[in-house]
């Protein structure tokens, strides 16, 4: 049997009372529920029905959010000349090209970075680097716009919000939207832009439901159940 503190027991108490919820009351529900000393992220998932086996139906992509998420981004960059010039004029925390290579090889600072890009003819070196970038999400990759040429402009959009996403292997796409204390409008509007970003991604084999159950979570919370079909107006 499965014993929970009494914080949790409290928060399942109240989450038994919502069957679903609309977006609007979801969000002042985890609000309420959010009683921990620090300030929570919000997560949203979303369940697709997809089949993660065939490639072709997988998600990859990124997104550029009306408001910031709150999670600071550290980003390392490969990148030589007037290239590595304008990544520091855009905020990167590490440049270089071996040199970098070879701090995150002893892994120095691996754990202080959650971005990584790299321009098109730095691969040779980044490619050597894949057993420990790869198991991280940290890899660069086109798709995801960080094997780039204009690393000015990818910098700056990452430092302003953009996220990237994906599904896992259950077809099932996280992110963090936004922070407990943020306005509630800017949380919903977050939300609403990333779930339009995910139907224009829907590949074109896909017939009935895309999107199939929606949840909102915080750090330390519980998951509510946003109605769907409410959402598909949107």
């Amino acid at each position: 049997m499965v014993r929970y503190t009494k914080r949790m027991s409290a928060l399942y108490t109240q989450k038994n009372k919502l069957i679903q919820s609309l977006l609007e009351d979801a969000i002042i529900h985890l609000k309420k529920m959010s009683i921990v000393k620090f300030i929570e992220s919000i997560d949203l998932v979303v369940m697709l029905g997809i089949n993660p086996k065939k490639t072709e139906q997988n998600i990859r992509s990124n997104v550029l959010l009306p408001y910031h998420n709150g999670q600071k981004k550290y980003i390392a960059v490969f990148a030589a000349g007037e290239d590595a010039i304008q990544a520091k004029q855009a905020g990167a925390e590490y440049i270089g090209m071996e040199d970098l290579a070879a701090k995150i090889s002893t892994r120095i600072i691996i754990k202080k970075i959650n971005t990584v890009i790299a321009t098109p003819d730095t691969m040779h070196i980044v490619s050597k680097l894949g057993t420990i970038l790869g198991p991280k999400g940290l890899m660069p990759n086109p798709k995801l716009g960080t094997i780039t040429n204009k690393v000015y402009d990818t910098i700056i959009n990452i430092k302003k919000g953009q996220v990237n996403f994906r599904n896992d292997k259950n077809g099932i796409i996280h992110i963090s939207i936004g922070k407990i204390n943020f306005d509630n409008n800017i949380i919903k509007q977050n939300i609403l832009f990333f779930l339009k970003t995910i139907k224009k991604n829907k590949p074109n084999n896909i017939k009935g439901n895309f999107i199939h159950k929606i949840y909102l979570s915080t750090t330390m919370g519980i998951a509510i159940d946003i109605t769907t079909d409410y959402l598909n107006n949107y």
